[in-house]
């Protein structure tokens, strides 16, 4: 009799198979290259086209929670996807399947295997950023086509997209997403709720409130424990966990804290951590796998494989935590008429957002000739025309690149 009251909050409804999810995980895990913004493309193409485990809405829906959450927006949504699909143990499975491939690319990086050099290196590399574009490019239009079919959500998405454009600060992600919502219930209110897929997590509101509780228990716990035990792995931890907890928007937002928690002690040179990062952007998976790559190489105990554990561990756990304690709150919480016109303009922000950052950093850093513009737009025509599978984009690219190199 209890065990069949637990159910609803313990177990996933319509549970999938967990070697299914690290399977699929995995595969992304060794394919996503493009940072958070391209990941949350190649997360929309597989779990709600291909698969259809989330509806377009719901997925958006999640992406703008992420969006507002400390910690790796991208991680976040992939580990809700596992969460949703196979409980606790596919949420771990998500994660590790997903994030583990980079890291442990990063970990060899840090002890010594050579980053590639040379016309082919430098080619193959620059092929791999091309596919963000197409990647991204490719959220973006069928983001657009779904979330901001009318001129108010259309105007939503164009003003948070101007945000993001004109202002350096990091806050403006956040700031714009939060207009996005204040003018969605301005403007979408006269539109009949649409229709978005029940999502129930498997968390309990009880264990929501506990996770919680243990992200800012961490956070003011750990300096006092780092000052009275004077433990570098206590240090470590802190440093990786604060760079977690602190920062918004995930991805390239956490490298200056990174810096400061790092570089500014002495635990490492400006050398080695601008090293690794280099080879953070040229591995797939979610940027925040850096950690790997501090832990391995920083001077104080522990370090080494050890040191690599214990930073994939500080970094990505306050993200998970404020996840899982928002997440039993937020099925509830979307379903209300107000809620519904707020997440229309966040959902059309998010879009804006993604526009934005289709500019700079993808496309600003990455076309940079008319080759590069050719071979962005085969990848965009195979992934929309073709429904080809991101795989076939990532080879193309990186042979595309290789060759024009050696031309």
């Amino acid at each position: 009799m209890n065990s069949s009251t637990d159910v609803p909050v313990d177990q996933p409804s319509g549970a999938g198979s967990l070697l299914e999810v690290l399977r699929i995980f995995l595969r992304l895990g060794l394919t996503c290259f493009g940072g958070p913004i391209a990941h949350i493309g190649y997360f929309r193409d597989e779990f709600v086209v291909r698969r259809k485990w989330i509806d377009e809405h719901a997925y958006a829906d999640l992406v703008g929670l992420c969006q507002f959450l400390p910690g790796p927006a991208s991680s976040q949504v992939g580990f809700s996807i596992g969460l949703m699909r196979a409980g606790y143990l596919g949420a771990l499975a998500a994660w590790s399947g997903f994030t583990l491939p980079s890291a442990a690319a990063l970990v060899l990086f840090g002890y010594g295997a050579r980053a590639l050099s040379g016309p082919i290196g430098t080619g193959l590399l620059h092929g791999l950023k091309l596919t963000a574009v197409a990647i991204v490019a490719q959220a973006v239009s069928g983001m657009a086509r779904n979330l901001c079919p009318d001129r108010e959500r259309a105007s939503i998405a164009v003003v948070a997209a101007l945000i993001i454009l004109f202002s350096t600060a990091s806050i403006a992600q956040i700031g714009a997403i939060i207009l996005g919502g204040l003018a969605g219930l301005w403007l979408c209110r006269s539109e009949a709720p649409a229709p978005s897929g029940h999502i129930e997590m498997p968390v309990s509101r009880t264990k929501g409130v506990i996770t919680l509780a243990m992200f800012f228990v961490l956070l003011a716990g750990l300096p006092a424990l780092r000052g009275l035990t004077e433990s570098t792995g206590v240090a470590l931890f802190d440093a990786f966990y604060r760079s977690g907890a602190l920062v918004f928007g995930g991805g390239h937002v956490v490298l200056p804290l990174l810096r400061e928690a790092f570089v500014t002690p002495g635990w490492l040179s400006d050398d080695a951590f601008l090293a690794g990062y280099g080879a953070a952007q040229a591995v797939p998976g979610p940027l925040f796998t850096f950690a790997a790559y501090l832990g391995t190489v920083v001077s104080p105990e522990p370090h080494g494989l050890a040191g690599a554990a214990l930073g994939l561990i500080g970094i990505f756990l306050p993200g998970m935590l404020v996840l899982l304690g928002i997440l039993p709150f937020w099925d509830a919480f979307r379903k209300r008429a107000g809620t519904q016109a707020m997440m229309r303009g966040v959902n059309a922000a998010v879009v804006g957002v993604l526009g934005a950052a289709l500019y700079n950093p993808v496309w600003t850093t990455t076309v940079q000739s008319p080759r590069d513009f050719g071979i962005a737009l085969v990848g965009f025509v195979l992934l929309t025309v073709w429904r080809a599978p991101p795989l076939v984009v990532v080879a193309f690219s990186a042979a595309a690149g290789t060759a024009m190199a050696l031309v």
